[in-house]
């Protein structure tokens, strides 16, 4: 049987993943809002044939990373239009909330950009409500879990709706009749919900892919449902190869229970890849970068995720205090409980000290391979064969300069191997992606509740 290709995607941020990297670039003050430093990235991520670049976000104002490091400024909608304007090729991943404004925005933003990027754009969908969020929109309180996932629920049933409300054959653009656009061919919108409503077609007919890719991040139970029910693929965090097994199961279960092909939901974990010619060589780059973080911050940070006094932190080359650790696991927020379950599941399986846990990518919180390009390839190419993932979302330490790596170097191993592209072959992300166009259903877009 013919071995799938692995799907990649590409995280962009204005420096790299790395918290340090915007210490080793020129004109760092510029890098959160320099389109031609964007513009670099954008086509190192096309020459590397990855399937799309992913643009994260936040719907709030200024955040802490705001104060360490170049922050995402831009609104990422405006970022991908210009972006799609000086690339071909790679699909281009959108982050907006579905929490706050309204759906109809979000259904005509996305739609406008897969028109104008002829059929490559993604929507990310998030349901995060963090007090810069909450404070930017006018929101005393937030929701609780059921409510939070029942309002994203109304918001994505509604932008899936307005994406279909006005199909292909209903631009009949006949000049003898005197019709453009057929009434009778459309189908509005009428949804009178409990926390959105929504009326009338979409201005922005059916694009090109017939609706753009939806991407999900999460990893709790309610975040594993409401992704195998709306999202073509999901990021996610998984540190550990039998944690992404259960996780890759278990999602692809739930899509089979909502009615759909597990093959058409994707799991794209996170992947952190510091790469050099050695695996030597590729330490010292990664203690380079390492060597130039506020370890002080840094401490305060894993600490916080562990619950404990940064203090029982300072010998960084003692042993992880574990029973201190598991003792007050009770303590720590729920919002940081995933990530501290995943980091600590590493660190154990490796038996790391403190020093090795705090510069795991503590910040990014995703898994980081450090070592060779053909090293790194056979590693995410047994986790896809584990069924593990189907591909991943990369997080580049130094920007461009370490895509241009990828590119060089860990792409042409995979294309050796049988499992990436050689070149792109579609012109959609849905068709990089391997994924069908959805099939349009009456009970999205009539629905009172």
């Amino acid at each position: 049987m013919t071995q799938p290709f692995i799907r990649l995607g590409v995280n962009v941020l204005a420096s790299g993943r790395h918290d340090a990297a915007w210490k080793t670039l020129p004109d760092a003050a510029s890098l959160s809002t320099d389109i031609d430093h964007f513009v670099a990235i954008a086509k190192a991520a096309e020459r590397a044939l990855v399937d799309a670049i992913f643009l994260a976000d936040g719907p709030g104002g200024l955040v802490s990373e705001s104060y360490v490091r170049p922050w995402r400024a831009l609104d990422p909608a405006i970022l991908v239009a210009a972006l799609s304007q000086h690339t071909q090729h790679v699909g281009l991943v959108v982050t907006t909330t579905s929490l706050f404004g309204h759906p109809h925005t979000v259904a005509r933003q996305i739609a406008s950009i897969d028109h104008v990027s002829r059929g490559r754009a993604a929507w990310n969908i998030i349901t995060s409500q963090n007090p810069p969020a909450l404070g930017a929109f006018g929101v005393e309180n937030g929701w609780n879990q059921e409510e939070r996932y029942a309002r994203a629920q109304e918001f994505v049933e509604i932008v899936t709706a307005l994406w279909d409300s006005v199909p292909a054959e209903a631009i009949e653009a006949d000049a003898e009749r005197h019709v453009y656009l057929n009434p009778q061919r459309l189908r509005p919108v009428d949804v009178q919900g409990r926390h959105f409503s929504a009326r009338g077609a979409l201005s922005v007919p059916q694009s090109p892919q017939g609706r753009p890719v939806i991407f999900q991040a999460g990893q709790s139970a309610d975040s594993k449902a409401f992704g195998a029910r709306f999202a073509d693929a999901l990021f996610t965090g998984q540190r550990v190869l039998a944690g992404g097994q259960a996780f890759y199961a278990e999602t692809k279960r739930l899509a089979a229970a909502a009615g759909r092909d597990p093959s058409q939901l994707l799991i794209m974990p996170g992947l952190f890849p510091i790469l050099g010619s050695t695996d030597e060589e590729a330490q010292r780059h990664k203690r380079a970068l390492d060597d130039r973080l506020d370890t002080a911050s840094l401490r305060e940070e894993l600490a916080r995720h562990l619950a404990l006094d940064p203090e029982a932190l300072a010998d960084l080359d003692a042993p992880l205090p574990h029973a201190r650790i598991d003792a007050n696991e009770p303590l720590v927020p729920i919002a940081s409980r995933w990530h501290r379950q995943e980091m600590l599941k590493e660190a154990r399986a490796h038996g790391w000290n403190i020093r090795e846990l705090l510069f795991s990518n503590i910040t990014g919180g995703h898994r980081v391979y450090t070592g060779t390009p053909e090293g790194f390839a056979q590693n995410m190419l047994s986790w896809v064969d584990a069924r593990a993932a189907d591909g991943f979302n990369l997080n580049i330490d130094v920007q461009p300069a370490g895509l241009d790596l990828i590119a060089d170097h860990l792409i042409p191993v995979l294309q050796r191997a049988g499992r990436f592209r050689q070149a792109y072959d579609t012109h959609t992300l849905r068709g990089h992606l391997g994924l069908v166009q959805p099939h349009a259903g009456p009970a999205a877009w009539q629905r009172a509740g």
